[in-house]
C-alpha cells in the first residue's frame, strides 16, 4: 500500500494566494487584462457581500483567461512559475515535501486553485500528482468555466479517491501525511493519520482541529 505525502498550495506551500499572483501577473504581463479589474472587483466583493458562491465567483474572477490558447497558456504558466511562484514557496514546506519522498511517500499536491498553472510545479521532481480546479478548454481555447466542482473541502477527498480507485492505487491512510493552512481542508485532514495545520493561528472552535499538529513554516 502507498503512503501518501498530501499538501495543500496556497499558504500552504506559498506565502501568497497564487490566484490574485496569476492575474496581478497577467495585468504586469499585458496591460489589456485592466479590463478585466471591473469584472474581478465585482466577483470579489459578491462573494465577501452576499453570492458566497464559491465556483461562481472563480469562473467570474477568471474571466480574463478567456481566448488564450492551450499554446500560449502553456508558455504562460511557465513564465509565471520561473518569475513569481518559485519566489513565494516556503523553503520549510518544500524541505518537509523532499524529506517525506525521500522517505518513500509519493508526494500528491490538492488545490482548490486552478490546475493549468499548479502543474508547473511538476518542475519540483519530488512531485507525484497534482490535482487542482478545472478549467473547461474548448477547442483549443481556454474558457473560464469550471469543468465538475470546485476542488475544496469534500471535493478534494472526492477527487483524490478518484483518481486512486481508477489507477488501482491503494493507500495507508493512518500513516499518511497532510498539510494544509485551512480548516475547509479538514477532510482530508481528518483522512490522514498524520495532519498538520500551517502557520495556523486561529484559536476558535478547537475541538474541530484537535489532534491536529501547527507548523510554522517560512
Amino acid at each position: 500500500m502507498k503512503k501518501l505525502a498530501m499538501f495543500d498550495v496556497d499558504y500552504t506551500l506559498t506565502s501568497k494566494e497564487t490566484m490574485i499572483e496569476f492575474y496581478k501577473f497577467m495585468l504586469k504581463r499585458n496591460i489589456k487584462y485592466i479590463k478585466n479589474v471591473p469584472a474581478t472587483t465585482k466577483a470579489s466583493l459578491l462573494y465577501l457581500v452576499k453570492d458566497r458562491n464559491l465556483k461562481l465567483f472563480k469562473e467570474s474572477f477568471m474571466s480574463f483567461i478567456q481566448g488564450i490558447t492551450e499554446e500560449e497558456m502553456d508558455q504562460i504558466v511557465q513564465e509565471f512559475y520561473e518569475k513569481r511562484i518559485k519566489n513565494i514557496l516556503y523553503k520549510d514546506g518544500i524541505e518537509m515535501l523532499k524529506q517525506l519522498k525521500y522517505e518513500g511517500y509519493d508526494v500528491y499536491l490538492i488545490s482548490a486553485s486552478p490546475e493549468f498553472y499548479l502543474k508547473t510545479l511538476y518542475e519540483i521532481k519530488e512531485v507525484d500528482m497534482i490535482i487542482g480546479t478545472r478549467y473547461k478548454v474548448d477547442n483549443g481555447i481556454y474558457t473560464s468555466r469550471i469543468v465538475g466542482e470546485n476542488c475544496k473541502g469534500q471535493e478534494k477527498v472526492i477527487r483524490l479517491k478518484s483518481y486512486l480507485e481508477s489507477n488501482g492505487i491503494e493507500v495507508d491512510y493512518k500513516n499518511s501525511f497532510m498539510f494544509s493552512d485551512s480548516l475547509s481542508d479538514l477532510p482530508l485532514l481528518r483522512l490522514a493519520g498524520k495532519s498538520f495545520l500551517i502557520n495556523f493561528k486561529n484559536g476558535k472552535g478547537k475541538d474541530s482541529y484537535s489532534g491536529i499538529g501547527i507548523l510554522n513554516w517560512k
